[in-house]
C-alpha cells in the first residue's frame, strides 16, 4: 500500500505489504500527532460503492433508491475510518457532505451523525450548468482555506469531481474513500497529507504504540 504525502512535516510515507504488522514507521506517529493537534480541514471522497449502480436522478440528491450507493466494504472502511479518528483523538468540529446519500452515510457510519448536507460540496456534473460548477469547486476550495474554530478539525465528504475541480490534475485517480488532509495557512493551505481509507488503521495503532 502506498499513502501519498506532501507535507510541511515531511511525511513521505511508502510502505511494502508486511510493513502493517511491525512496529509503526516513525512517520505515522508524526502523522497521529499532528492530527491531533487540530486546525486541519479533512476532504475526503466517499466510501466504495457498487460499480454497477448509476444516479438515476442526479437532480434529486435527496432520493437513496435511485443512487449509486456504498457497498459493504465502503460500510465497514467508513466505520474503521470514524474508529481510527476516535482512538487517535482527532478534535473533529464541524462535518459537512454532499446531498447525496454515499456521501452522507459514509460521515454516519464513521460517526459524524451530526453531519450538515450541503449543496456546496454535491456532485454537479452535465446536470448543472458549468458556471454552477465553478461555483461549487470554489466553495469546497473556499472551505479548506478556512481555518477551523480553535482546536478543531473539519471533514468534508464529497466526490471526485469537486475534488478535482477544487484541487487540481494532481487528484485524478483519487480513490474512493480517500482523504486529503489540508491545513489551513494565511493566503491559501498547506497539503499535509493523502490517506487511503484502509490505511487510517494503521495511524491509529502509531497513535496507541508511541
Amino acid at each position: 500500500m502506498t499513502m501519498r504525502t506532501l507535507s510541511f512535516i515531511a511525511l513521505l510515507l511508502v510502505f511494502g505489504g508486511g510493513a502493517w504488522a511491525q512496529t509503526p514507521r516513525p512517520e505515522l506517529a508524526a502523522l497521529a500527532t499532528e492530527l491531533q493537534r487540530g486546525g486541519h480541514v479533512i476532504v475526503v471522497r466517499h466510501g466504495a460503492t457498487h460499480a454497477n449502480q448509476a444516479d438515476l436522478a442526479p437532480l434529486n440528491p435527496e432520493g437513496p433508491a435511485a443512487q449509486r450507493q456504498l457497498n459493504d466494504k465502503g460500510r465497514d472502511a467508513a466505520r474503521a475510518f470514524g474508529a481510527a479518528l476516535k482512538t487517535i483523538g482527532v478534535p473533529v468540529g464541524k462535518t459537512y457532505t454532499s446531498r447525496f446519500n454515499r456521501a452522507f452515510e459514509t460521515a454516519v457510519l464513521a460517526g459524524r451523525v451530526d453531519a450538515e448536507k450541503s449543496i456546496d460540496i454535491t456532485e454537479g456534473g452535465l446536470v448543472v450548468s458549468p458556471i454552477e460548477n465553478a461555483r461549487r469547486a470554489a466553495a469546497l476550495k473556499k472551505l479548506a482555506e478556512t481555518p477551523p474554530a480553535a482546536g478543531t478539525t473539519i471533514i468534508v465528504v464529497t466526490h471526485k469531481p469537486n475534488i478535482m475541480d477544487a484541487f487540481g490534475k494532481d487528484w485524478f485517480e483519487v480513490r474512493e474513500g480517500e482523504a486529503s488532509i489540508f491545513r489551513p495557512q494565511p493566503g491559501g493551505t498547506v497539503l499535509v497529507a493523502r490517506v487511503l481509507i484502509e490505511e487510517w488503521p494503521a495511524i491509529a495503532t502509531a497513535a496507541v504504540r508511541r
